[in-house]
């Protein structure tokens, strides 16, 4: 079970936890807690901190779009580098054939790993590493003997620099951005909302059963945008379309 998916059944039991034991204890509560004044102040106090965990989650909404949609940019950035590199390797001649063959080597590998790691295009698997740096060391060894082809070798050395760059800025960003610190509070004050519903609530299957559906949406909630945060994984995920594409056309 992932981190997320454990996250959001551990808020869900604690939302749900907090309202039902707050609707069971009330009524044990010494007569001056159960006043109409104290009411009213927790009601004020659950308020206040409904418009924040609003804001806050919103905030968090928008940051893990951020990501993915950054994320899936540079991977079709990514596709796209690898179609121009063996573009130029065609147009460079038979000589080329084998960094060709390496290069579709490599993202056959990266396409062929399986879950459940991270990010199976870019990190995770040496051997996908290890058939990169093939890839570069095929280049390597060509010895171009007259301008044109030696202006095509220097373009290649260019897009395979650039293809090993945009790998590791994928690596970079695949980790998730939304600090857990601000995980726990909006928890903690989400906690402290579904208390304050309980408080005073009438004991029927009603209000039980609204409790547990709104304990059950928001960790799911939750959990869908812990898992847009970190895109190679889970239920969203970065679509691997680009690299297929990028395969046929290295095979073609």
């Amino acid at each position: 079970m992932s981190r997320e998916v454990f996250l959001a059944a551990f808020v869900c039991l604690c939302l749900i936890a907090a309202s039902i034991g707050t609707m069971l204890t009330y009524s044990k509560l010494p007569v001056h807690h159960r006043q109409d004044e104290t009411n009213a102040v927790v009601r004020l106090v659950a308020n206040i901190f409904v418009v924040m965990t609003s804001l806050v989650f919103s905030l968090m909404i928008n940051s893990a779009k951020n990501t993915f949609e950054g994320i899936d940019s540079n991977v079709h950035a990514f596709a796209t580098q690898i179609i121009l590199f063996d573009k130029t390797l065609r147009t460079y001649g038979l000589e080329a054939n084998e960094t060709k063959q390496r290069l579709a080597v490599y993202v056959e590998k990266a396409l062929g790993n399986a879950p459940p790691i991270d990010d199976p295009l870019v990190k995770g698997d040496p051997t996908s590493e290890l058939a990169l740096n093939e890839v570069g060391d095929s280049l390597s060894l060509l010895n171009p003997d007259d301008p044109g082809h030696i202006a095509l070798w220097n373009d290649a050395r260019q897009q395979y620099q650039r293809i090993v760059e945009q790998r590791w800025i994928l690596v970079e960003q695949s980790e998730g951005v939304i600090p857990r610190p601000l995980i726990s509070m909006l928890v903690a004050w989400l906690i402290l909302i579904f208390a304050s519903f309980g408080y005073r609530a009438p004991r029927n299957i009603i209000v039980v059963s609204m409790f547990v559906l709104a304990a059950l949406l928001i960790s799911a909630s939750i959990y869908l945008v812990l898992d847009m945060d970190i895109p190679f994984s889970g239920l969203i995920q970065i679509s691997d379309l680009p690299l297929h594409r990028a395969l046929a056309e290295i095979q073609r």
